[in-house]
């Protein structure tokens, strides 16, 4: 499913234009995107846990030359779902 079919999705079930749902949805990406760019978790009970990782510094290798490169510290999103959502996968 693409965002376009989320979209459609959600107009559907929350009786809603596809132009006020997607507001909704884009509305609720940039809430999660701007809570983990603070360094806050968004959890959604049920759903899942969006989180922010910190990755180490480690040595990796650039496979065109094989020569040995070191690969900076960042940060990056991170996602754990939930018990309601691994309990929907499962059925």
């Amino acid at each position: 499913m693409n965002k376009a079919q989320l979209t459609e999705e959600i107009a559907k079930k929350a009786n809603l234009s596809k132009a006020q749902a997607s507001k909704a949805l884009n509305a609720t990406f940039e809430s999660i995107k701007g809570s983990l760019k603070k360094g806050k978790k968004v959890s959604l009970i049920g759903f899942g846990s969006f989180v922010v990782r910190q990755r180490k510094a480690r040595m990796g290798r650039n496979p065109l030359t094989g020569e040995t490169i070191k690969i900076k510290a960042k940060k990056v999103p991170g996602f754990s779902a939930g018990a309601g959502l691994k309990k929907a996968v499962q059925k």
